[in-house]
């Protein structure tokens, strides 16, 4: 099972990685974490150019395709073959960031950063998507550092991202569940739980 957590920075993805994991360890899965770009030397380093070089001047095709490149080794080093071994794979982030970040905030074409991805990823899409959703200005004032070179491009862009998650989860290009964010860790986290139990019900129920 893959699943990946997105949203803006600040609206509790990485908490809810850590508490879905606990929770699934505790039941005996295997479980793999990992965030996108990262998880690999390669992704690691790409992701020090894209997030932290605020000099560098990347023309926004080209971010859009360094993070695909961090992605595509991330699949073939971790992702694909975790799901081979049979154990879970969560992800802080995946495609859908690139679509919202570079296609509805950036403007680039929709549909071409999706195919890239595609083709990117080898079409390894994970099974749900849960989009952790609050305004901009909310996620901003809870992060106790610096902004990195996305967030640094304001607030205004920031908030077209928010509303590009929320566009893609009603298209129905894949599976994308959205939480309010702006609530105790606890409580979303039951109803992230709640739903991959459902997840899991439909997929047993298909078999």
């Amino acid at each position: 099972m893959f699943i990946s957590f997105d949203g803006v920075d600040g609206a509790g993805k990485s908490t809810q990685v850590r508490l879905l994991r606990e929770w699934l360890v505790a039941r005996g899965k295997q479980v793999v974490t990992c965030r996108d770009p990262g998880s690999t030397s390669l992704g690691e380093k790409l992701r020090e150019v894209l997030l932290s070089h605020h000099d560098v001047a990347i023309h926004r095709r080209s971010e859009m395709l360094l993070y695909m490149a961090a992605r595509a080794q991330l699949v073939e080093e971790v992702i694909r073959p975790a799901l081979g071994r049979g154990e879970w794979v969560l992800s802080d982030r995946y495609l859908l960031a690139n679509v919202v970040y570079q296609a509805h905030a950036g403007g680039m074409n929709i549909e071409e950063v999706w195919q890239t991805g595609r083709v990117a990823t080898g079409g390894l899409m994970p099974n749900l998507t849960i989009v952790l959703d609050m305004p901009a200005a909310a996620a901003r004032a809870r992060q106790g550092r610096p902004p990195d070179r996305m967030e640094a491009q304001g607030l205004d862009y920031l908030e077209k991202v928010r509303q590009g998650f929320l566009t893609e989860a009603t298209a129905g290009r894949v599976p994308i569940v959205v939480f309010a964010a702006d609530r105790q860790p606890g409580v979303i986290h039951a109803e992230v739980v709640a739903t991959v139990e459902q997840l899991l019900a439909g997929l047993a129920g298909g078999s």
